[in-house]
């Protein structure tokens, strides 16, 4: 049994379902436009209600690329490429993402960060023991990286744990490899 059509909204109430969007979350101008898409009875519709938020100030990409970034900078919990992936997943233009979150972690030191991330995630064991397994080691690395700091900081906060240790050089060598991301 196929599934009941819904009904498309008409100018009206495609703006309120727009507003009540809003104030359940903040969303980007991309974001609100592909929903409100597959709401609409009139194409037209959707840019109407985009220029209408735009014009009273509820929808704007730059305030939330800065507050969004301000934010996750604030918290400490994450590095800026995490930052900058989350809002590019949000569709905000790259010229926009890069801005605020240059400004966002302009005077934070990624490795104070890092040693942040590291207390608050191993909280309750002895680093210098526990990375002494290989396996461990990479784990960390790898959470760190998707925690958005960069390769060689995370390498380098993590030497400071695990002295000599033969998996870290292997990751630093396939860190300064050209053409290769760790991403």
């Amino acid at each position: 049994m196929p599934f009941p059509r819904r009904a498309q909204l008409e100018y009206d109430a495609l703006r309120e379902y727009a507003l009540r969007a809003l104030a359940r979350r903040s969303l980007s101008v991309a974001e609100l436009s592909q929903r409100l898409r597959g709401k609409a009875a009139e194409a037209g519709d959707v840019q109407r209600v985009i220029d209408l938020l735009k014009s009273y100030g509820h929808l704007d990409d730059r305030k939330l690329a800065e507050h969004y970034a301000d934010a996750r900078a604030e918290e400490r919990s994450v590095g800026s490429q995490r930052v900058a992936r989350d809002l590019l997943q949000k569709r905000i233009q790259p010229a926009l993402v890069e801005r605020a979150v240059g400004a966002a972690f302009a005077g934070s030191d990624e490795t104070a960060l890092i040693e942040e991330f590291l207390r608050h995630k191993t909280r309750g064991k002895n680093l210098v023991e526990w990375l002494k397994e290989p396996k461990n080691v990479s784990s960390l690395y790898r959470r760190l990286r998707v925690a958005g700091f960069s390769g060689s900081a995370s390498i380098g906060a993590l030497k400071r744990y695990a002295r000599g240790d033969m998996e870290l050089d292997a990751l630093e060598s396939a860190e300064s490899e050209p053409g290769e991301s760790a991403d």
